[in-house]
């Protein structure tokens, strides 16, 4: 297990470790100058982690969440056998309000707190979350082996697609929902080159995304936001993936901030968009993508690259980290249960139902 911890072993693929009662995340942060792991005791230092961009992506979030559980659960069980549940609820509180958009996070919570209500009051929970966690995980990654060969059939030989943010197995539990169609449509021959948006003010495309497809020895091409229109006009793109972090009923979808400009695009280039994310991405509760939370982060993440400042003193900023893509302008949308063509309400709950 340890060699897990090994820089010159680790792999997009062990990006969220459970190891000897203990969470150790891969901090994204640091890649990819540095391969390091942050060690989490904690569902307030798990929540931390969530919010300050240790771990990042829908799924990624979701599965981290269900381990958080399991060390809340563990934590109050140990402070207090008898009350273990009403001990709970502060630190699943830090966990619910670290990240507002992916609702992933809310899924995972609940789906724990489900598995909660049948524990017996005596006892330690902690084996019985712990289990349900890791089959989030081990789901987590068959659901997006499962999309990635879905999202590839719909991709023809000798094409080159273009993906924003990091919608790998960085952002996953493994393998990926964008790249992991990526991934598939490379190991099938399909692909000739891949383009990645660098994504200001993070730069997951440049530091996350490159560093996956370097490892997988797949050609990718780095270029910035605002460079992907005219690379378009080129003829140079077939395909637009991307992951998401929300999906309302109605198809409308939300992703990294830069998502819907990259559609706008698309759309005037008669380029196709693909969408890939597991079921716990739709939000069925939410008619559209106007009800979607969209997060705005400290402006100080413009003002600077890296810990250099860039912004002129004293000037205002709008962060968002997310923008919503309506689905008039989406041409798939890849889960694990199904290929949604031009999506509108009535196939996706078609879907859901299934």
């Amino acid at each position: 297990m340890q060699s897990r911890f090994d820089p010159d072993q680790v792999t997009a693929d062990d990006a969220i470790v459970w190891h000897e009662g203990k969470l150790f995340l891969l901090d994204q942060r640091a890649l990819p100058k540095q391969v390091t792991f942050v060690e989490l005791k904690s569902a307030t230092e798990t929540a931390g982690a969530i919010a300050e961009m240790v771990v990042r992506g829908a799924p990624a979030i979701g599965v981290t969440a269900a381990y958080g559980m399991v060390l809340a659960a563990r934590a109050a069980y140990q402070s207090d056998a008898g009350q273990w549940r009403s001990r709970i609820g502060a630190e699943v509180d830090a966990l619910r309000r670290s990240r507002p958009t992916a609702v992933n996070l809310f899924w995972a919570i609940e789906r724990m707190e489900r598995l909660m209500e049948t524990l017996p009051d005596e006892g330690d929970p902690t084996e019985p979350l712990l289990a349900e966690a890791k089959t989030i995980h081990e789901e987590d990654i068959a659901a997006n082996r499962t999309m990635g060969d879905l999202g590839a059939e719909l991709i023809a030989s000798g094409s080159k697609v273009i993906t924003h943010c990091n919608a790998g197995a960085l952002a996953t539990g493994g393998y990926g929902t964008a790249l992991g169609v990526i991934r598939s449509a490379f190991a099938a021959g399909k692909l000739t080159r891949v383009y990645a948006d660098e994504t200001r003010p993070w730069l997951q495309g440049a530091r996350l995304t490159a560093w996956e497809l370097l490892q997988d020895g797949v050609p990718v091409t780095l270029l910035a936001d605002g460079a992907a229109a005219s690379l378009m006009r080129q003829g140079e793109v077939d395909w637009v993936v991307v992951g998401s972090d929300r999906i309302a009923a109605n198809g409308d979808v939300a992703n990294k901030i830069g998502t819907y400009h990259l559609a706008v695009a698309a759309k005037h280039h008669q380029l196709k968009v693909m969408v890939v994310a597991p079921t716990s991405t739709i939000d069925m509760s939410l008619p559209s993508g106007a009800e979607i939370p969209i997060e705005v982060r400290d402006g100080a993440e413009i003002e600077s690259c890296g810990k250099q400042r860039v912004a002129a003193a004293g000037v205002k900023v709008w962060n968002p980290v997310f923008d919503v893509t309506p689905a008039g302008m989406v041409d798939a949308i890849v889960t694990e249960k199904g290929v949604v063509l031009a999506p509108n309400e009535e196939k996706m709950r078609k879907l859901m139902i299934n």
